[in-house]
């Protein structure tokens, strides 16, 4: 039973703008994987979600049965959690993704953290905003 420690972060240059995710998968203490993707064009809540989408499909791969996710976003946060609902419609069939996703956890939690604490999933996922895809 494997028990990871997530930070994820999504980032937009311009809301829509060219967008990136960042997520630092921890085990005991131990960064075990860092992912920074370009995502396209997006929204910065689009981005967040898609972050954790990413960290939860990661999860799974490496065999994770318990998972703490740490998020800056307060809007993340409160919708996963059901305290605010999802209106908007960019958003419901990511928030419909993650919620099938949490099925294949034996325990799931979500934190809200102040952004100074999640400065590494920030910078991958401003790394990853930064990218410029050709072709």
């Amino acid at each position: 039973m494997k028990q990871f420690d997530i930070y994820i972060d999504g980032a937009a240059k311009g809301n829509p703008g060219p967008a990136g995710i960042g997520v630092m998968i921890c085990h005991n203490g131990e960064v075990i994987k860092n992912i920074a993707k370009h995502i396209g064009s997006a929204t910065n809540n689009v981005a967040e979600y898609t972050a954790l989408i990413y960290a939860l499909k990661e999860s799974r791969v490496l065999d994770a049965s318990n998972i703490k996710v740490f998020t800056d976003s307060e809007l993340l946060y409160k919708q996963i959690r059901g305290e605010y609902k999802v209106r908007h419609e960019n958003l419901k069939p990511l928030f419909e993704q993650i919620q099938d996703l949490l099925k294949e956890f034996s325990f799931f939690e979500i934190r809200h953290i102040r952004r100074e604490n999640n400065r590494g999933a920030d910078k991958l996922a401003d790394q990853a905003a930064k990218e410029i895809k050709v072709g």
